[in-house]
């Protein structure tokens, strides 16, 4: 493994400040189109900085290298939290964040892996990703490439048929190289997942199925550092889960007071005030 295979880890920069420039640059993106899927980015930016700089391997600068491991957000609207780390990784140009959303943009308000270097597939259809994951991790395992697969999905995803059949597929093949983040935010189009389809504790649901399932605050960056490297090294042959209890719109608390939080509503004025908001936790 050269350097530049984990810039992440090499870096002086802490997590802390990757997960703060993720959530600024979600903000500055939202405030080009005035809307955009802000709670999620802000929510799910510790989960995106521990990926990709602590976690992930990966080369800015060849972005389809064969050794990386694969990151598939399965939730394409999540896509405006995605570009924002990929920016603060390099793999997308910075001047490129006034384009988001337009017309000719690499960056579409949606993911969609024909246009955004480092978007390994097109998510959108909820409850597919996983199922496109476990099909990857085969693939890598067959031709002997270590790499992992992480596939970030969301909460309401656990409500879908093709979410447990992909479940179960990955324990029939031992995918020990597929790891799936769950960011559970408690919160979808039609109100609390809580109130759907997601009753009770998750990570006892994975575990009775063969995965090696961890809960954590998805806000606390020590816990998901302990989280992912015993998820990387478990020697048991079973993929792993980690639930990630995320907080919407984490980082800006006007916006996490809001009721509705799954399309957050934020005024023309309020996006310069959520930046100052976020000014004031900003770390070293």
């Amino acid at each position: 493994m050269t350097q530049q295979d984990r810039p992440g880890v090499l870096s002086n920069t802490s997590l802390e400040r990757r997960a703060w420039n993720i959530r600024r640059k979600a903000l500055l993106m939202g405030e080009v189109q005035g809307q955009g899927y802000i709670g999620q980015a802000l929510g799910v930016a510790d989960v995106l900085a521990t990926s990709y700089f602590h976690a992930m391997r990966y080369r800015a600068d060849d972005p389809e290298w064969e050794g990386r491991d694969r990151f598939y957000l399965s939730i394409g609207h999540y896509a405006i939290a995605l570009y924002s780390a990929l920016m603060e990784a390099g793999i997308l140009p910075e001047d490129e964040l006034e384009t988001y959303g337009m017309d000719d943009s690499r960056m579409p308000m949606s993911g969609m892996a024909s246009y955004t270097p480092g978007m390994e597939i097109t998510g959108g259809s909820l409850g597919q990703g996983l199922g496109i994951a476990v099909g990857a991790a085969l693939g890598l395992k067959r031709k002997k490439n270590p790499a992992f697969v992480y596939n970030l999905m969301s909460d309401g995803e656990l409500g879908e048929g093709s979410t447990w059949e992909a479940v179960m597929s990955a324990v029939q093949w031992k995918l020990d190289n597929l790891i799936c983040i769950v960011d559970f935010n408690n919160q979808q189009a039609d109100g609390p997942t809580r109130d759907a389809l997601a009753v009770g504790s998750e990570a006892p649901k994975w575990a009775a199925f063969g995965w090696h399932a961890q809960e954590v605050d998805g806000n606390d960056l020590e816990a998901l550092v302990a989280a992912f490297d015993t998820a990387r090294a478990l020697p048991e042959p079973k993929p792993r889960v980690i639930i990630c209890n995320t907080t919407m719109c984490k980082g800006v608390d006007f916006l996490e007071a809001r009721e509705i939080t799954h399309f957050v509503r934020v005024e023309p004025g309020e996006w310069a005030q959520a930046l100052e908001k976020l000014e004031e936790g900003k770390p070293q």
